[in-house]
């Protein structure tokens, strides 16, 4: 049925998935959605919310101009196989809040610009896990996330106390964010949270208040990782911040412990975890797989070098010790996480005759020697590791050391330019223990 609306956001079809309703309409790559149930549709945000309906109108205005409305009927939540040039259908929301410990403030000069973009968008939280701060919202953006019940969405807290938040994220309006996680928790809304903690600033007594404040928000709040802040050699001028080390690592496990003994009590679980980066620093033991509770914050790195472990283990157990992979490899990691990626290599290679393992712990000089983590190894500083080994079959690099959807490090090195360089194929390894395992399995066939 042809239509008189004209008007409408320039939503651009990127494709339609096979088999889909929209398919079967005759929606094309290049058409433009503007509307549904003559609503405008002005971010993704809106466009999930409208079509999760048993019946709906979708304007379509087609490639040669002509505008067209489509009656659909479908199951509530089915999606009609739509997928836009861009993924918000809106530009993405920067962030204005100036972070004493921001890490985008404290990359060098003459890097990719996309690079120093800082989102803060709800939305980007809602659909790709992305932690917000809800310091650069309108009240007009937290009412239509209380009115579409966007859910889980993750919020960066660092603290509840008003005056120090203000403090930490220079932005006046940061103080509030208390009030509006209660508004969040009155309507049911699930929120993940993240503490960015930093020595003397807001762990210790600040620390216990703003875990004691997101408890009482619990179930709602499900779920707080404390993570430790990051320091690059490019902090001139800015704030002066210090990192953990042993003795500090050791007392925040410490207290962490104490607070998930007794959450567990009162609550039924653990609540708050620490980041992996604390256990290895304090030179402990990673906790069990049932201590993370279904890891709720992996992707913030919270039980990931667990999670890694079992995977590993779990997958040599099914592999007879027969195998023979007569080759040299070099497993590339960051300093952080060298013991660990040893104790895995050497499980690995009591499984493959003639396979020998060297573990390659990067040491950063692009981002300086305080930053240990292997997400922030360059391809640079690899080449300049690499120069010091001769006689290898090939190199296993993590894809977290990657940019996300590319084979580019953080400094536009590239995988070819490294395999170019050393003269050997580079394997891109999926953080995953299966995958890992099945990697060297397929070499030995």
């Amino acid at each position: 049925m042809e239509s008189n609306i004209i008007n409408g956001k320039d939503n651009l079809i990127y494709s339609v998935e096979k088999d889909s309703i929209a398919e079967e309409l005759g929606i094309e790559k290049g058409d433009v959605l503007l509307a549904i149930n003559n609503q405008e549709v002005k971010d993704v945000i809106d466009y999930k919310y409208l079509i999760a309906d048993e019946f709906i109108v979708v304007t379509i205005q087609k490639k040669n101009d002509e505008v067209w409305e489509y009656e659909i009927e479908k199951e509530y939540h089915e999606d009609v196989g739509i997928v836009f040039t861009n993924a918000l259908m809106d530009k993405a929301k920067s962030c204005s809040n100036k972070c004493i410990f921001c890490f985008i403030d404290q990359l060098p000069k003459g890097m990719r610009k996309t690079l120093y973009f800082k989102d803060d968008d709800s939305r980007l939280s809602f659909l790709q896990g992305n932690f917000v701060s809800l310091t650069n919202m309108s009240e007009d953006d937290i009412n239509r996330i209380i009115k579409y019940r966007l859910s889980p969405i993750n919020i960066s807290v660092h603290t509840t106390d008003p005056d120090l938040r203000v403090k930490m994220m220079n932005n006046k309006n940061a103080g509030k964010i208390y009030e509006i996680l209660k508004r969040f928790s009155e309507v049911g809304i699930e929120m993940n949270c993240q503490i960015v903690l930093i020595p003397d600033v807001n762990d210790g007594k600040n620390l216990e208040r703003t875990l004691n404040d997101l408890i009482g928000l619990y179930p709602n709040v499900s779920s707080v990782a404390v993570v430790p802040v990051g320091v690059t050699k490019y902090r001139e001028g800015l704030y002066e911040v210090s990192t953990y080390d042993y003795n500090k690592a050791n007392e925040l496990l410490d207290f962490i412990n104490e607070k998930q003994e007794k959450f567990l009590i009162e609550k039924g679980t653990r609540f708050v975890y620490a980041g992996d980066e604390f256990f290895v620093l304090a030179k402990k033991e990673i906790p069990s797989l049932e201590s993370y509770e279904g890891f709720p914050l992996i992707e913030d790195g919270i039980g990931l070098l667990r999670k890694f472990h079992d995977e590993v283990e779990e997958a040599l157990d099914g592999i007879n010790n027969s195998l023979k992979l007569n080759q040299r490899i070099l497993l590339i990691t960051g300093e952080l996480a060298f013991e660990f990626i040893k104790d895995i290599s050497n499980k690995i290679s009591e499984k493959f005759k003639g396979l020998v393992l060297d573990v390659v712990p990067i040491k950063n000089y692009f981002f300086g020697d305080s930053i240990t983590v292997a997400g922030l190894v360059t391809g640079k500083d690899i080449l300049t590791h690499l120069k010091n080994y001769s006689n290898i079959d090939g190199i296993i690099i993590p894809r977290c050391m990657l940019k996300s959807g590319e084979d580019v490090f953080l400094d536009d090195v590239t995988i070819r330019d490294i395999e170019e360089e050393v003269g050997k194929k580079v394997i891109v390894s999926e953080i995953d223990g299966h995958s890992f395992v099945d990697s060297f399995v397929q070499m030995s066939e």
